[in-house]
């Protein structure tokens, strides 16, 4: 590039940062044709820079085909305008900008101050509880409010994190970035406070984009699979000594946090379509799982759901990788666009010659375009499990990862807590808790439960979460529940919702066709269960069923 640049006497090109800055050292005259494919459409910032210093020309992208080559051909014919430019550009270059960076590092370092405070309204919540640890390791200081203590609170606070559980606005420093999850209402005090105080106020949503912008983001997006998958990329990118931060939607079993943090510059992050939120995010490689109906009473049809995974895909910088079968297609993304599949060869990576061992783990080969990944043992037992292998084995091929500690780390994968989280498995007794809460979650894990213990009694526990899911679904609940012999139903998890008039557990528990189901109280929930005859028991839910976990345990490891 030394000689090409030498020898030029006008360059066009992109406009990249790091190529505008190598055209202001080197004093070129430039002819900008901005990307269109890049987020928020930096290029035509950085071009325009210079263009209002009379330092460059631009042309649009579309415009290329017909005005690039006359505007070229002009400013050849014009030394005078060339000298111009030469000079402008010249006068913009800073040769000794590193150092000056360099230097204010340092003295910024020499102070040793922390750098200021974040407060958390919902930091008990799996993101933002990621959020509020990630801003402590980094010096802030950080504190916040949660609706009720949970294990996620006891963590933070064990972490030095003071947590407290009523609506105190005066708890709310006055000169702390304020970050709010979505669930909390608008007239909740504490918001309102600090909105009326004219400090920073963002989204959970907001604050993950602004971290994960300028970084190598790698997002794992979908209804459905998408914590899985994304613990499942973190840990191949980790155990494979390339490294990653990750922001992960569940706290992984292999690490016991929802938290990663890495020195390098690739994050993996959970991207969350609750709210439109993972549309914060500009990913260099992402993967979509699902797009099904979910989240209506954010979207109201399917139809605005699939909108909004287009949006996320039309942000997507360098590849995209699909399920096929999902409403996505190369059209609506700029980045390169692959699919995958469990077993479908004409995807780009799909899976064969599926097995199970003698612990309900799957075997099965790995196909990808660079050739095949033999004999992938997933660490953790169940069918669903593979297909949420193969997608994130496809992230980190695509990333350059070795095939061969793609395998090891999946072989050494112990899954994250309430996703087919196996509490109790003994040749008679088996208890699993996981955290679907849309119909074709529970469906998918009850037949992937079946398949790993054929012929015993299961026995489904489900806590619906939220009104207007259990309204829009309550048909498809009944029939995905209909795949237990044996049904516990609970009220629904309300959340962020008030009551909906006719809506409660009875819409779905009516239609539910399995041999044996009963309807009961939240807390006669134990005592309903010490008096069953039990096998295989799963509980479901989003709510506060994890509050279940171990006293079930410990009652079942009693018997």
């Amino acid at each position: 590039m030394d000689l090409a640049y030498a020898a030029a006497d006008l360059v066009i090109s992109r406009s990249g940062a790091s190529t505008v800055s190598e055209l202001c050292a080197v004093g070129k005259p430039v002819i900008f044709v901005p990307s269109p494919n890049v987020a928020e459409d930096h290029q035509t910032h950085n071009a325009m820079a210079l263009v209002r210093k009379e330092a460059a020309e631009i042309v649009k992208d579309a415009d290329a085909p017909e005005a690039l080559l006359p505007k070229a051909l002009e400013l050849l014919g014009n030394p005078a305008r060339l000298e111009s430019m030469h000079r402008n550009i010249s006068a913009l270059a800073l040769t000794d900008a590193a150092k000056t960076i360099a230097d204010e590092a340092y003295a910024v370092a020499g102070k040793a101050v922390k750098p200021g405070k974040v407060y958390f309204i919902g930091i008990g919540g799996i993101g933002m509880s990621a959020l509020a640890k990630y801003f402590s390791q980094k010096g802030y200081e950080v504190s916040g409010y949660d609706r009720t203590p949970s294990p996620i609170t006891e963590s933070l606070e064990k972490a030095g994190i003071p947590v407290h559980f009523e609506d105190e606005p005066d708890k709310v420093p006055s000169d702390a970035l304020v970050i709010y999850t979505p669930a909390v209402p608008d007239d909740f005090g504490e918001l309102v406070k600090a909105r009326s105080t004219g400090q920073k106020v963002v989204k959970r949503s907001r604050a993950l984009g602004e971290i994960c912008r300028g970084q190598r983001c790698l997002a794992v997006a979908g209804t459905h699979g998408k914590t899985t998958t994304s613990t499942l990329t973190a840990h191949m990118l980790t155990e494979s000594g390339v490294g990653c931060s990750a922001f992960l939607g569940g706290i992984s079993k292999n690490y016991g946090t929802n938290l990663l943090v890495s020195q390098n510059d690739i994050v993996v992050a959970e991207a969350d379509e609750f709210d439109r939120s993972f549309l914060q995010l500009h990913p260099e490689v992402a993967v979509i799982t699902a797009v099904s109906a979910d989240h209506l009473d954010i979207y109201g049809d399917l139809e605005h759901v699939v909108e909004a995974f287009k949006a996320f895909a039309s942000q997507v910088t360098g590849t995209l990788i699909v399920k096929k079968g999902t409403p996505l297609t190369a059209e609506d993304t700029p980045a390169k666009f692959l699919r995958y599949h469990l077993d479908d060869p004409e995807a780009d990576f799909y899976g064969s010659d599926f097995r199970t061992d003698e612990l309900g783990h799957s075997i099965f080969n790995l196909h990808h375009k660079g050739g095949v990944i033999e004999n992938i043992r997933v660490g953790v037992p169940g069918a669903v499990y593979a297909e949420n292998t193969i997608a994130a084995a496809a992230i980190c091929l695509t990333c350059g990862v070795d095939p061969e500690k793609i395998r090891a780390a999946a072989g050494s994968f112990s899954g994250a807590q309430r996703r087919m989280d196996v509490h109790l498995n003994t040749p008679s007794l088996t208890y699993i808790d996981d955290y679907a809460h849309h119909p074709e979650e529970i469906a998918a894990t009850l037949s992937s439960i079946r398949g790993m213990f054929p012929g015993r009694k299961i026995t489904a526990v489900f806590q619906p979460h939220l009104y207007t899911r259990t309204r829009d679904f309550a048909p498809e609940f009944a029939e995905a529940l209909s795949k237990a012999d044996s049904l516990v139903l609970i009220p629904i998890y309300p959340a962020r919702e008030e009551p909906i008039e006719g809506v409660t557990s009875e819409i779905i528990f009516k239609d539910v066709t399995c041999p044996e189901k009963i309807l009961v109280p939240k807390d006669k929930l134990l005592e309903t269960l010490k008096g069953m005859p039990l096998d295989v028991i799963v509980t479901f839910g989003a709510g506060d069923i994890d509050r279940f976990t171990g006293p079930i345990t410990e009652m079942l490891s009693a018997r």
